[in-house]
């Protein structure tokens, strides 16, 4: 009998890995890379879900930017598609790394926001991971010096009766007294504070007060009245046709205000501090560097404020804005009609309402999605 002879199969073709494998992958072997000497990778279930999380987070982030990308004419759209293919991989890797590490999870509110912008130098994009208030409390819980065993926040109305009542000779403690008289009319927001509670040791209990001055003096010079309130343009067929009146989310604001000065105030303990916190810290620097690229057409609504004097933990998401966009501004009447093109497309995205905000309740003292 004659043997068979077996035939090579034709036509295999070595099957790609999915963009979610390529990225889990790459992160995988920075854990490993990363690992304490002698130790395991340090890669749990807990970090692959994440993983899985920031994969999923950061597709919809670039397939947004890249539909805003595609709203825009063409002589003002970048020519690099914010695409998978055209983000520095490497340098995302090791940032999810840190960002997993520090347990920030960017499918729970208020945690981290990832934001797409240009880099110039590689032309290609990096992703921004902007901390929000919540995230800003779990940073503080792993590295700060000495953390309260509970943080009182609360907002101080005009129909409300509160005393602080300082340390001093008579007094050991630091602390206050506080009373609502009318929870159905409180009046207006007349200030806030913050109390540190140390059940160990009560003589360390701290409390800071802030006026209405003072929280209103930590809102961003552009700040978007959406939140904020006050008056914005009114456009209609393309034109302005005046001032209209945005009732925002006042008292949100100023509680998420004084939330963040509460965990960035406490000392950071150098002790602590390892290459998560230092990977974190310069990526913050170097979205700073790139803010003047930002455009807040793709971030969530809760995040979103003006990026000139942005605080690094109040972001959005960013498009390149192109040299010669900036250097109009100093052109004479030629470049004048390129600028008016501009305010012609500037006013259709003036027209488009920003989404309230879902309303939930956190910790029974924040009504809204911020």
């Amino acid at each position: 009998m004659k043997k068979e002879e077996k035939t090579p199969e034709k036509g295999l073709v070595k099957k790609e890995l999915s963009l979610s494998d390529r990225f889990t992958n790459m992160v995988i072997k920075e854990f490993s890379s990363t690992a304490v000497e002698g130790g395991s990778s340090g890669l749990t279930s807990f970090h692959k879900r994440l993983c899985q999380n920031y994969f999923i987070t950061i597709d919809g982030v670039l397939k947004k930017a890249e539909q805003g990308r595609l709203r825009k004419s063409e002589d003002y759209r970048d020519a690099v598609a914010v695409t998978w293919e055209n983000v520095n991989m490497n340098q995302l890797a090791l940032n999810v790394v840190a960002v997993a590490r520090i347990g920030l999870d960017p499918s729970q509110p208020n945690h981290v926001n990832m934001i797409p912008y240009k880099n110039n130098h590689t032309k290609k994009y990096d992703i921004g991971f902007i901390i929000g208030y919540r995230g800003t409390e779990l940073k503080a819980k792993k590295y700060d010096l000495e953390v309260p065993d509970d943080v009182v926040i609360e907002l101080v109305f005009s129909n409300d009766v509160f005393k602080q009542i300082k340390k001093d000779l008579n007094n050991e403690i630091e602390t206050y007294t506080f009373e609502v008289k009318d929870s159905n009319d409180r009046g207006d927001v007349i200030g806030g504070f913050y109390y540190y509670i140390f059940d160990e040791n009560p003589r360390k209990n701290k409390l800071r007060y802030f006026t209405k001055s003072d929280i209103e003096k930590r809102k961003p010079l552009y700040a978007s009245v959406e939140f904020w309130g006050g008056e914005k343009d009114k456009w209609k067929d393309g034109k302005k046709v005046g001032k209209e009146k945005v009732e925002g989310w006042f008292e949100e604001m100023c509680w998420k205000t004084i939330y963040r000065a509460a965990y960035n105030n406490i000392t950071i303990d150098s002790q602590k501090i390892d290459n998560d916190f230092l990977l974190l810290k310069s990526n913050e620097n170097e979205f700073d560097t790139n803010k003047n690229t930002v455009n807040t057409d793709n971030l969530p609504p809760e995040e979103k404020e003006n990026v000139k004097n942005i605080n690094i933990e109040d972001a959005v998401v960013v498009e390149e804005k192109t040299e010669e966009k900036v250097e109009t501004k100093k052109e004479e009447k030629p470049k004048e009609e390129k600028k008016e093109a501009v305010k012609k497309e500037d006013p259709k995205e003036a027209t488009k309402e920003t989404p309230v905000p879902e309303t939930q309740e956190k910790d029974g003292q924040i009504k809204a999605g911020f």
